[in-house]
């Protein structure tokens, strides 16, 4: 059972599960959610988080085994298919309810914002849109967080776009280390298209866009720690990216320098008050 359980927790993508997570739940706070508002809207957001990175494990089992990648609990055995396929059914169902806590017009955009991330997971991942369904998924998530407030207020749109974008350069980031598996099994989204500069340019160029549109998109001037955001979000993926060439083999770096920005990004809105 322990050993099924932490299959189950590998099988998640963990670290990105948790950080958009936490994300979330500091949005939450930062847009005066009540304790119980943030709970609710984080674990709406985890249960999400869980569908996608379960049904994305179920889906790519035979191209993991394809290629060798024994960190995936499925190909070593560690969870069998039919579990995992029985925890995204959970994990699925659970979503919309939970976001219900938050009215029905959140509980809308939880669930777009989850059916389009599946939509990636198939068939939209090997095509030319492959970046659509980040950037609508990531959309959403503020969205959802700003309706889920009392009175369900309308989002502001430089929100849900600088986490669109967000989204958008996440998507380049994260592929980059899996490019050369991915072409083995025949996966060819837009950034196996552009390639690794290609993609490396896009990531680059669209957290950059995001951070500005948070720093400028508020009415007022922009703060120092806003313009500090933006310096950060040229300097951190710079620095991600080169330590992912100079590490060994598969590398996460380039990620989780995405991890970073969007953790700065909150961090600036929520210690600023901007949030709606």
């Amino acid at each position: 059972m322990s050993t099924r359980v932490l299959g189950l927790v590998r099988a998640s993508h963990p670290e990105p599960a948790a950080a958009v997570t936490v994300v979330a739940a500091l949005l939450a706070a930062g847009a005066g959610h009540s304790a119980a508002g943030v709970a609710a809207v984080a674990l709406t957001v985890l249960a999400s988080q869980l569908a996608v990175g379960w049904s994305n494990d179920l889906i790519d089992a035979e191209r993991d085994a394809a290629v060798g990648r024994t960190d995936k609990p499925v190909t070593t055995g560690a969870v069998s298919r039919p579990a995992l396929a029985r925890a995204v059914v959970v994990a699925v169902v659970a979503t919309p309810l939970l976001a219900l806590a938050g009215g029905s017009a959140a509980a809308a955009c939880a669930t777009l914002g989850l059916v389009s991330a599946l939509l990636y997971n198939r068939p939209l991942k090997s095509t030319a849109v492959s970046v659509l369904p980040y950037a609508v998924s990531f959309g959403a998530l503020p969205a959802f967080v700003v309706l889920a407030l009392p009175g369900s207020p309308a989002p502001p749109a430089w929100l849900v776009a600088a986490a669109a974008l967000l989204g958008a350069g996440a998507h380049f980031a994260n592929v980059l280390p899996d490019l050369a598996d991915d072409a083995r099994t025949g996966v060819r989204g837009l950034p196996h298209r552009l390639g690794p500069a290609g993609s490396r340019l896009a990531a680059a160029g669209l957290l950059l866009a995001a951070t500005v549109a948070l720093v400028f998109g508020p009415p007022g001037p922009p703060s120092w720690a806003g313009l500090s955001a933006v310096a950060a979000a040229v300097a951190v993926p710079a620095l991600g990216w080169y330590a992912g060439r100079a590490a060994a083999g598969r590398s996460a770096s380039a990620f989780r320098a995405v991890l970073v920005v969007a953790l700065i990004d909150v961090l600036l809105l929520v210690t600023s008050g901007r949030v709606v």
